[in-house]
């Protein structure tokens, strides 16, 4: 009795404690807009567009971790996948940090110039936290198939391992 109260309690936590993603599901729909965030450019964001005929990979980010998988980003980006079977989706957790919103707006908006071809996203109310469960005050990072089905999610900082696995899933 005492191993299965152990092992539920194991189950439960890697399910909501650490916030990875179900593998082979697709997730609620999101929508960023307005007073929940968006687009840089004020224009909303929906995570059906995670729906996109080429795998995506998205960052969920607390500002204050940014460069916690900068690696997991240069392995990703030196493969040089061709964009029209790859795409990257950077959201911002701004209600996880501290610094206030219009210096993390300057340092998104020379992110998105720097990286063109990734859409850079801020969610104002943690909305991923609260209807993915996704981890608060962390970085997630996710990848979605052709269908927006999950095809790896890992919270926290990745493995050299783990870089590798992404990097392969994105090959297909």
């Amino acid at each position: 009795m005492k191993i299965l109260t152990i092992l539920t309690i194991f189950i439960i936590s890697s399910t909501f404690v650490f916030g990875e993603l179900p593998i082979g599901e697709v997730p609620p729909t999101i929508v960023l807009e307005g007073d929940l965030g968006g687009r840089l450019d004020g224009t909303p964001w929906n995570s059906e567009e995670l729906v996109s005929g080429k795998v995506i990979v998205l960052f969920y980010v607390d500002p204050d971790e940014s460069d916690l998988n900068n690696h997991v980003s240069d392995a990703l980006k030196a493969e040089n996948f061709p964009l029209d079977k790859y795409g990257s989706v950077a959201v911002a957790n701004m209600d996880a940090t501290w610094l206030p919103n219009f210096a993390i707006n300057i340092k998104l908006k020379s992110k998105q110039e720097k990286h063109k071809s990734t859409v850079y996203v801020k969610d104002l109310e943690k909305n991923l936290v609260k209807k993915w469960g996704l981890t608060d005050d962390d970085s997630d990072i996710m990848l979605f198939g052709k269908d927006g089905k999950v095809l790896y999610s890992v919270d926290g900082k990745f493995t050299d391992t783990q870089v590798k696995e992404i990097v392969q899933a994105v090959q297909g």
